[in-house]
């Protein structure tokens, strides 16, 4: 495997300790921007249950696997480590400390590293050592409770706010920021992101909307889904259509192209009005499939998309044209975001099971062919 190195990142060199989703996820949205990932697995890793063809956040990187164990395995690390820019960790706070891999030491060696923690809770705190997983996260940070209907149950938005928006996309922006401010100091320093932490930041808007006294709670908001002019319907296929006429120029061409202005209609701007509205509106969208509406109101002035599953999203036009989805090696995936104009991100590459291309990968480092080669008769490196 030889891991794209074009991008607005070429030229970076980031150390990946081997974790779950967040982490990975930084190293691969700085991976696909053309940062050289090396991953550091353990020898014998747990049990995934797809085959690794299929673990897309993996792609862009090559991987060593080293026994940390060894005093040898970790002054190893070490090595790399001082040449690096960049690491990426995202283990239960003191672990790091504990394998002489911290802060301190690492710094110590690597003056202008950028060190990335990534964890839920954060470095300290009453929770710092407490397990969890993005539900956890999420509802401490106050986002749970804000998505769902007003006569339900919070509604879960996948690991979306927690693990990657909330904790992957915080790491890897917050390592980029580390990265200039070190161009500018050369002195490296920790980031540490938590994903309670970036699930807070993601609710800024929201928690305005508090402040000032107009958060009506769940299911209440508009854009929590209790406006008729914003929301998803049924259509008589079974499927779902989304509409945003949130402006008053898109509102009357909904009420247009649906009929619903032949006949005298409530005011929208009283919310006691919505609940009747809301049913005309989805008595109305159950008269025709969810294409036929998309024929209809797709090019419209109305603020319209047909609600797509993951096949359909990735051979929509408007995608395809974009090339919002790429294939790797026969397998449809998400394109590296966003898009640079001078330096484009290159096709990614499938990502590698643990150990694979060892030696390719400390070769690209600089090591010499025969000392990987002594590093792998003494088992430091598998």
């Amino acid at each position: 495997m030889s891991p794209a190195r074009q991008g607005p990142l070429a030229g970076l060199r980031v150390v990946e300790m081997a974790g779950l989703a967040p982490g990975p996820f930084a190293a691969m949205m700085l991976a696909d921007m053309g940062a050289e990932v090396l991953r550091i697995d353990r020898p014998e890793p747990a049990a995934r249950p797809m085959p690794q063809q299929y673990w897309f956040t993996d792609r862009n990187r090559r991987s060593i696997a080293l026994d940390l164990k060894t005093e040898e395995g970790v002054s190893f690390v070490r090595r790399l480590i001082g040449e690096a820019n960049a690491l990426i960790e995202g283990f239960r706070p003191g672990v790091m400390e504990r394998l002489g891999l911290g802060p301190e030491e690492c710094l110590a060696l690597n003056p202008r590293l950028v060190y990335g923690r990534m964890t839920g809770w954060g470095q300290e705190g009453p929770l710092a050592q407490a397990p969890g997983h993005d539900i956890n996260y999420i509802a401490l940070a106050g986002v749970l409770d804000a998505i769902g209907p007003a006569d339900g149950p919070p509604v879960l938005p996948l690991n979306l706010a927690g693990d990657f928006g909330g904790g992957g996309m915080y790491l890897a922006f917050g390592i980029a920021c580390g990265l200039i401010e070190a161009a500018r100091s050369g002195k490296g320093q920790v980031v540490d992101a938590a994903m309670v932490d970036g699930a807070a930041s993601l609710m800024t808007y929201f928690y305005g909307y508090m402040a000032g006294g107009k958060w009506p709670g769940r299911g209440r908001s508009t854009l929590g889904g209790a406006a008729p002019h914003y929301g998803v319907y049924e259509t008589k296929d079974g499927k779902y259509v989304s509409v945003g006429s949130a402006e008053p120029k898109f509102y009357a061409e909904l009420l247009r192209l649906t009929g619903l202005d032949r006949d005298p209609v409530p005011d929208r701007a009283d919310p006691a009005n919505w609940p009747e509205l809301r049913n005309r509106l989805a008595a109305i969208f159950r008269t025709r499939t969810r294409d036929e509406w998309t024929a209809l109101m797709e090019s419209a002035e109305v603020c319209y998309a047909p609600v797509l599953d993951l096949r359909e999203a990735a051979a929509h036009p408007h995608n395809a044209a974009r090339r919002t989805f790429i294939e790797i090696d026969g397998h449809v995936q998400p394109a590296p975001a966003p898009r640079f104009s001078r330096t484009p991100s290159a096709m990614p590459e499938a990502g590698v099971a643990a150990g694979v291309d060892a030696r390719a990968a400390l070769q690209g480092w600089g090591l010499p062919a025969e000392e990987v080669d002594a590093l792998v008769a003494r088992g430091v490196i598998s």
